[in-house]
């Protein structure tokens, strides 16, 4: 299951795009509130969550997705449960963590990102990724480091949702999507 963490504030492109590569890609994805069940984006689109950030247990194959909008990432932080979940998956060596454009910041700022990992983020904040001990590749869209997926931000949400695509179910079924999406064609 991919858990999409959506809190007050949420960049919507980067979390709708990337949930609907997903689920073209037959992946289950969960929108998951942190703070109530309507969450309200940072353009004011509200989103229904499908289940509370406390309910979310992850197993083995999991992925936790963190879009950014400094509203949402601030709302992540904020919250003792999803920043759990957080810190499981960037520890976890069988779960998959994922982070677009301000959200990689939060796994610098929590200690979360793997010294000399490639990353990238929203531009004008890579120099949070490298007092990290990251390396900011800001010539990508989207870097996948091991089970570290990262984004650039909204304009890279296609990339970014195709490079989870990729890793959770294969470059075939990555493909088949791009190609049903006449993206990049």
């Amino acid at each position: 299951m991919v858990y999409i963490l959506l809190g007050a504030g949420f960049e919507e492109a980067e979390a709708l795009v990337t949930a609907d590569v997903l689920r073209r890609a037959d992946i289950p994805v969960a929108l998951t509130g942190i703070g109530g069940e309507l969450i309200a984006g940072s353009h004011g689109i509200a989103v229904r969550a499908d289940r509370p950030v406390e309910e979310v247990v992850l197993e083995q194959g999991d992925m936790v997705v963190l879009p950014g909008g400094m509203g949402g990432v601030a709302s992540i932080e904020a919250s003792a449960a999803a920043m759990a979940l957080v810190r499981r998956a960037a520890e976890d060596p069988g779960i998959w963590l994922a982070a677009i454009c301000a959200a990689p910041t939060l796994l610098a700022r929590a200690g979360l990102l793997p010294r000399g990992a490639r990353c990238v983020c929203y531009p004008g904040l890579e120099d949070e990724l490298s007092k990290a001990g990251a390396v900011p590749a800001m010539d990508r869209s989207a870097v996948v480091q091991g089970r570290l997926i990262t984004g650039k931000g909204p304009g890279a949400a296609f990339d970014f949702g195709l490079a989870l695509a990729e890793a959770l179910a294969g470059p075939e079924t990555a493909a088949q999507v791009r190609a049903g999406l006449h993206y990049g064609v």
